[in-house]
C-alpha cells in the first residue's frame, strides 16, 4: 500500500463547501483522509501556502489524434493539461477519421490510456461524419465509453434529424452537447457589429446563436433529452436558458475560459490567435456570462482547447483558422475572477469540478474519502506572463500570449501519482 500525506493545505472542495487548512492522506491512488490526516507516509508533500483542490475536469478539447497528429496528439495535450491542473478531459470527435463508431470510441479510450498522463473520455459523433444527415450508432457508443454526443463546431442543420437523434438519445440516457447556431446566419469570422464594419470583416451576429439555442431548447423539451449549450456567448441565451429550466428542460450550459476574458476589443489589430467560434462578443455579454457564472447558471467552463499549426494562423483575419490552445489558462482565467473579487475560489472551482463531474457521472472532482486523488496544488496569487513559446501544446496559439496572468499550478497528481511538479 502506498501512502502519501499532503500537509498545511488550503483544502478547497466546491461539492461539499470546504474550505479550510488542512492535510489531506492519500492511500493506493484513493484519497483516505481529507481534514486532520496523520501518520506515517511513503511520501509527505508539504503545501504550506498553496490551495489544494480537486483536479480540474475539461468537456471540450480538441487533439489532432487521429489524422492530423501535426496539430496535436492526446500525449501533447496531456502535457499542456497537467500543467494547467486539467486531470480528466473530455475529447471531441471532429478527428480523420471521425469519432462516430464503437471502434473509435475503444480506440481513443485505449490510446488515452497508453500515451496521455490526464484521464481521457472520448466523446461520440452524434451524426455519421458529423455530416448531420444521419445519427450515428449512440447507444452502441455510449456503452463502450462515450460520455457524450456532439456535432462538434457545427450544428446539425436538419430539424428532423436532430429531432429524431435527441429523442434516440433521450431513450439510451445519453446527453447531447449542441452549438447554439443557425448557419445561414454565420459566414463571418468575428462578432457581428460597428468594430467588424470598421475592420472590414464579415460579421458573426448573436442573433445565430439566439434562434438556434431556441430551437435545440424546443427539441430538447420535446424530447425529453438532456441537452448541453456548447459554449454560450451572449446575454440573452443565459435568459433563454433560464427560461427553459423554469419550464423543467434538462438543459445545462458551457462557457469557453476566454470568454469570460476577452471582448471583441481584444482582436484589435486583427489579431488571429483571438479568432475563435463562437467570437469574442460585446463587453456587455462578458459581463453578463459573468455575472451568470456567479449565480450559478454555467454548469462547467471548458478550454475550448482547438490548437492549430502556425501556418493556419498566421494569415489574414479573414484566412486564418479559428481556435486557441487554452489547457493551460483555465484556471488563471478564473482566477483572474477571483482577484476582481467577482467569483469567491469555491464558485471559481465548481464549473472546473464537481460539476462537469457530475454532468457525466465521474467519481473525481471532489476531495472526499474514497474519491479518485486527483488533485491539484496551485497559488491563486502567483503571477505569470503568458508567452506562446513556453507552452507546452504542440500548437502555439493562444489569445492569452503576452497577457500577464495570476494563478498557477505548482503540482498535480492523478491517481495518486504525480504527473506535473513545476
Amino acid at each position: 500500500m502506498t501512502r502519501t500525506l499532503v500537509t498545511n493545505a488550503r483544502l478547497l472542495c466546491p461539492a461539499s463547501g470546504l474550505d479550510q487548512p488542512g492535510s489531506v492522506l492519500i492511500e493506493d491512488g484513493a484519497i483516505s483522509e481529507v481534514g486532520d490526516a496523520s501518520g506515517t507516509a511513503d511520501e509527505t508533500i508539504d503545501a504550506s501556502g498553496l490551495c489544494l483542490s480537486p483536479g480540474l475536469i475539461d468537456l471540450r478539447v480538441k487533439t489532432g489524434e487521429p489524422g492530423a497528429e501535426q496539430r496535436e496528439t492526446l500525449e501533447t495535450a496531456s502535457r499542456a493539461a497537467v500543467a494547467g491542473g486539467v486531470t480528466s478531459m473530455v475529447v471531441m470527435p471532429d478527428t480523420d477519421p471521425v469519432i462516430d463508431d464503437v471502434a473509435l470510441v475503444q480506440f481513443i479510450a485505449n490510446r488515452g490510456r497508453e500515451t496521455s498522463r490526464v484521464r481521457v473520455y472520448p466523446s461520440g459523433a452524434l451524426t455519421m461524419r458529423l455530416k448531420g444527415e444521419a445519427m450515428s450508432e449512440i447507444g452502441l457508443m455510449q456503452s463502450s465509453g462515450a460520455v457524450l454526443f456532439t456535432n462538434g463546431d457545427w450544428p446539425v442543420a436538419s430539424t428532423t434529424v436532430l429531432r429524431r437523434t435527441m429523442a434516440y438519445a433521450a431513450s439510451c440516457g445519453a446527453m447531447v452537447a449542441s452549438r447554439a447556431d443557425e448557419q445561414s446566419l454565420s459566414g463571418g469570422v468575428m462578432n457581428a457589429g460597428a468594430q467588424a464594419a470598421r475592420m472590414g470583416l464579415s460579421g458573426l451576429p448573436r442573433e445565430a446563436e439566439w434562434i438556434g439555442l431556441s430551437r435545440d431548447l424546443l427539441l430538447a423539451e420535446a424530447t425529453g433529452c438532456t441537452l448541453l449549450v456548447d459554449q454560450v456567448s451572449t446575454a440573452r441565451s443565459i435568459d433563454l436558458i433560464i427560461g427553459a429550466r423554469r419550464r423543467g428542460v434538462k438543459v445545462h450550459v458551457s462557457v469557453a475560459a476566454h470568454h469570460l476574458f476577452f471582448n471583441e476589443g481584444d482582436v484589435g489589430d486583427y489579431l488571429t490567435y483571438c479568432k475563435v467560434n463562437p467570437p469574442f462578443r460585446k463587453e456587455e455579454d462578458r459581463q453578463a456570462l459573468i455575472d451568470a457564472l456567479a449565480e450559478g447558471h454555467i454548469d462547467a467552463v471548458v478550454s475550448a482547447h482547438d490548437p492549430q499549426p502556425p501556418e493556419e494562423k498566421r494569415l489574414p483575419f479573414a484566412e486564418a483558422a479559428f481556435g486557441a490552445a487554452g489547457l493551460e489558462t483555465v484556471l488563471s482565467a478564473l482566477l483572474a475572477l477571483v482577484q476582481d473579487e467577482r467569483l469567491s475560489l469555491l464558485d471559481a472551482l465548481a464549473p472546473v469540478t464537481c460539476r462537469p463531474a457530475d454532468l457525466i457521472g465521474l467519481p473525481q472532482g471532489r476531495l472526499a474519502p474514497g474519491a479518485p486523488a486527483d488533485l491539484i496544488l496551485f497559488d491563486p496569487e502567483k503571477p505569470w506572463l503568458c508567452e506562446r513559446e513556453r507552452l507546452r501544446s504542440r500548437s502555439l496559439n493562444s489569445p492569452f500570449d503576452g497577457r500577464r496572468m495570476v494563478g498557477q499550478v505548482m503540482h498535480t497528481v492523478i491517481g495518486g501519482e504525480t504527473v506535473f511538479r513545476r
